[in-house]
């Protein structure tokens, strides 16, 4: 029989498991805080599994015209100098490299999603879930357009800083962690010579610069540090203007680029400060509400969020498609995926990295090492563990076959 359900978010996990749930031929909402789709946001990855899902969902086409024409990363050192490159995997086979065959911006991949099933997905945009209630049937949701409604299931996949996460379980969860992360777009058009190929820079203090572009006109860049934290406590989340200058303080005459990629800062008007914390909970489901993505199993800097995200909708869709209880479909939904999510976690938290004070020669050190990982090509072993090396198996659900 169809189910009733209501996903909090049209972001990367709340589209592709509303498209899942679709091809069941269940009754699908999402409600999206933002007046209409959000289309921006800078360059992501799909990796191992999580291309398999990509192309069960039939989209790999779209996917491939709308990807990011990125060839691979390099090293550079304050005078522009190449310590080591590291090329992408486009073969078709094998492991990826740090530069995935599949790159594409978060826009492009939000439209994809969104285009693949928005005939049978009911949309309301400018609002989200103010409380719920759950009852004995069914759970009765009310938003904050002064509507309400009841559903079978709700499913929050709101991000990193999850409000229905909030309202299931409080604070418990999440763990803010002291990276954080500046990303913007500025106009610069190609110079004579170039190619699309993304820059990565070190400073000392555990100062990282990258800088990468998907069309001829536009660079996006991120600033990352390690020792902003503080400062960026008495900014409030979303002050631009605020959290631009704390990056700017931060940045300021570290070598390279930097300082031309600043200036430029100031103008950007598509600019977005990442505060990274680490979301590990017990359960991810509370009577009829459960949790996907960030909201549920944020893992930072990983490099897999996506891939989580784009998994666990598929395997959550699987097991309602599968299960004759809804309390079963949830229970093995954590079951089959805790296991991939606690593999891409290990070791994402502050505390390895907290005693190196990133002094020059600390910086210069890690110059050499990444200079000999490049002769090995260790970024394929790397990629050989984001790509299912670690045993995982992907599900197989018979339900959600295009042939079914």
């Amino acid at each position: 029989m169809p189910l009733r359900i209501l996903i909090s978010g049209a972001g990367i996990a709340g589209l592709s498991l509303a498209y899942w749930l679709s091809k069941l031929d269940h009754s699908v909402t999402v409600v999206e805080r933002s007046p209409a789709l959000r289309t921006n946001g800078l360059q992501l990855d799909l990796r191992g599994h999580g291309i398999e899902v990509m192309k069960r969902m039939g989209i790999e086409a779209a996917f491939r015209e709308n990807s990011a024409p990125e060839l691979g990363i390099q090293l550079v050192d304050t005078h522009g100098r190449r310590w080591a490159y590291f090329g992408a995997n486009t073969t078709g086979k094998g492991s990826q490299s740090f530069t995935s065959e599949f790159e594409i911006m978060r826009g492009d991949f939000c439209r994809i999603l969104h285009d693949a099933a928005k005939e049978k997905v009911r949309y309301i945009f400018g609002s989200s879930i103010e409380r719920y209630e759950d009852r004995e049937e069914r759970i009765h949701v009310w938003f904050t357009n002064g509507t309400d409604e009841e559903f079978d299931l709700v499913v929050g996949a709101d991000g990193l800083y999850s409000r229905t996460r909030k309202m299931m379980f409080g604070s418990d969860g999440f763990h803010p962690l002291r990276e954080n992360i500046a990303y913007l777009r500025i106009p610069k058009p190609f110079i004579p010579g170039e190619e699309y190929v993304a820059t990565a820079y070190v400073a000392p203090g555990g100062k990282f610069v990258l800088t990468r572009r998907n069309n001829p006109d536009e660079l996006q860049v991120y600033f990352s540090s390690k020792h902003v934290s503080e400062r960026l406590e008495d900014v409030a989340r979303g002050d631009v203007e605020g959290e631009k200058a704390v990056f700017a303080d931060e940045f300021r005459g570290v070598g390279w680029r930097t300082d031309e990629l600043l200036a430029a800062m100031k103008d950007s008007d598509d600019f977005y400060c990442e505060r990274q914390g680490l979301v590990k909970l017990n359960r991810w489901s509370k009577g009829r509400v459960v949790l996907l993505g960030d909201a549920g199993f944020c893992s930072a800097a990983s490099g897999m969020g996506t891939s989580a995200a784009v998994i666990g909708a598929y395997v959550l869709a699987g097991e309602i498609g599968r299960a004759g209880r809804m309390g079963d479909a949830l229970e093995e939904y954590e079951r089959k995926m805790r296991p991939h999510v606690e593999r891409i976690q290990g070791g994402m938290k502050d505390g390895f990295w907290d005693g190196v004070r990133w002094k020059g020669w600390q910086v210069r050190a890690v110059y050499w090492v990444i200079w000999m990982a490049g002769l090995v090509r260790v970024d394929r072993v790397l990629g050989w563990m984001g790509d299912g090396g670690d045993g995982w198996e992907l599900p197989d659900y018979e339900e959600l076959r295009d042939d079914n």
